[in-house]
């Protein structure tokens, strides 16, 4: 085996050394005889039945298969691969590679279409790349739209700016400056304009709908009209339909149809900070937080009597309406129309400037202001009747210690008299003696 293995080796080193031997010392290979056909003038080439047929002043054309580029005559620089692709065209810069693609465009330039019919009826559409089987198929004079994907932007005809990357991405749309990045992404969108999908699904059933952002699987999947919403996570915002300014970030923030001007943001109830600041939202919708720093304050002075328009305010119980709360549960609180009567600083307005909300942290510093006032006035009673109740315990002292004088003294008198009532009789004794 081993001889065998050697003699392989051998035989093996010859062949190679004969092979460079050859290629080394060979003549130069002759040019290939016959030459290819299809070398036309100004750098055209065309290969297949009636490919560049009409040809006449047009340059670096090049047109493989059956009819390929067939009207062209003074178009430039395209490239047409397949059976009519550019049929029709007369247009610049344009490639083809596929079946039909590019079949009708006329005087539209700059276009690239990879796939079978892929642009098939563009005319006078510049600018547009399709890649995948009638991707951009029904598109006629459309400009700068992007389509990857099988039958992405298929109905798109005229509208411009739009992007599709996926099988049936925006595959019915006619509308402007859409972005949808996955499997059937804004498939059924038609007039809503500048949205923007990523993900299987997204805006899947968007039809008029504009300015909505969805990012992830089935993201805002049911919506159809509404506008301005946004959708961040698996099937966020799924269940809205028709409503408008919407946010939904998390996975499951689903939120409820034709809702609008709600926010969810999944992942936060429940969730317990033992330290942290409350998080408020002004007439703009910026989110921020109360600080309490001096270095943030001026002006800063006692509340004093400031805060006794409390006892003016009318604490209320109430339900909020059925849109709101549909189980219309028993609240407590203020309404903001009352306590802008009695102070307007207290109440939070809308982008109307009309009375939204009360303050309720000031509220609280209000209350902490009439509970501290109320108590140094018990600390002052308490301060006043400890006072006197020492002084009536050192009054109550000199009554003991006077009652005790008078105790002696009736005591003392007592005696005396005693000694007098003795002697008198004493004296009597002695006057009555025989």
């Amino acid at each position: 085996m081993n001889g065998v293995i050697q003699l392989n080796k051998a035989t093996a080193v010859v062949l190679v050394v004969l092979g460079l031997g050859c290629f080394c010392f060979s003549p130069l290979a002759p040019a290939l005889n016959p030459p290819p056909d299809g070398g036309y003038p100004n750098a055209n080439t065309a290969e297949g039945g009636g490919a560049l047929d009409s040809l006449t002043t047009g340059s670096f054309n090049t047109a493989t298969g059956w009819l390929a580029l067939r009207a062209n005559t003074t178009a430039t620089a395209n490239t047409a691969v397949g059976a009519e692709a550019l049929r029709d065209s007369n247009g610049d810069a344009n490639t083809a590679i596929g079946s039909g693609a590019l079949f009708t465009n006329t005087i539209g330039g700059s276009n690239t279409a990879i796939g079978a019919n892929a642009l098939r009826l563009n005319t006078t559409g510049n600018y547009n790349v399709a890649s995948g089987f009638r991707a951009l198929a029904s598109n006629t004079a459309g400009n700068y739209n992007m389509a990857s994907g099988f039958m992405a932007l298929s109905q798109n005809t005229i509208n411009d700016f739009n992007t599709a990357i996926g099988a049936g991405a925006l595959f019915f749309n006619t509308a402007d400056e859409n972005t949808a990045v996955g499997a059937a992404a804004l498939l059924n969108n038609s007039t809503g304009d500048s949205n923007t999908a990523a993900g299987s699904g997204a805006l899947f059933r968007n039809t008029n709908g504009a300015h909505n952002t969805a990012s992830g699987f089935q993201a805002l999947s049911t919506n159809t009209t509404g506008n301005d919403n946004t959708a961040l996570g698996f099937l966020a915002g799924s269940s809205q339909t028709t409503g408008s300014d919407n946010i939904y970030i998390g996975s499951f923030a689903l939120g409820l149809p034709g809702e609008s001007n709600a926010c969810y943001i999944a992942s936060i109830f429940g969730q317990t900070i033992a330290n942290g600041a409350v998080v408020l939202v002004n007439q703009s919708n910026k989110l921020g937080t109360l600080t309490s720093s001096k270095r943030f304050k001026e002006g800063i002075k006692p509340m004093n009597k400031s805060s006794e328009a409390l006892f003016a305010l009318k604490p209320v119980a109430f339900r909020y309406k059925k849109e709101i709360d549909p189980a219309g549960r028993s609240q407590l609180g203020l309404v903001a129309e009352d306590v802008e009567k009695v102070n307007p600083d207290l109440v939070v307005r809308d982008k109307e400037g009309k009375p939204y909300s009360v303050r309720y942290d000031q509220v609280n510093a209000m209350l902490l202001n009439e509970f501290l006032k109320e108590h140094r006035k018990v600390q002052e009673l308490e301060s006043t009747l400890a006072k006197q109740e020492t002084s009536s315990a050192k009054q109550d002292a000199a009554i003991a210690q006077q009652q005790k004088q008078i105790e002696a003294l009736t005591t003392g008198l007592q005696k005396v008299s005693t000694q007098l009532e003795l002697s008198k009789a004493a004296s009597q004794t002695v006057l009555n003696s025989p």
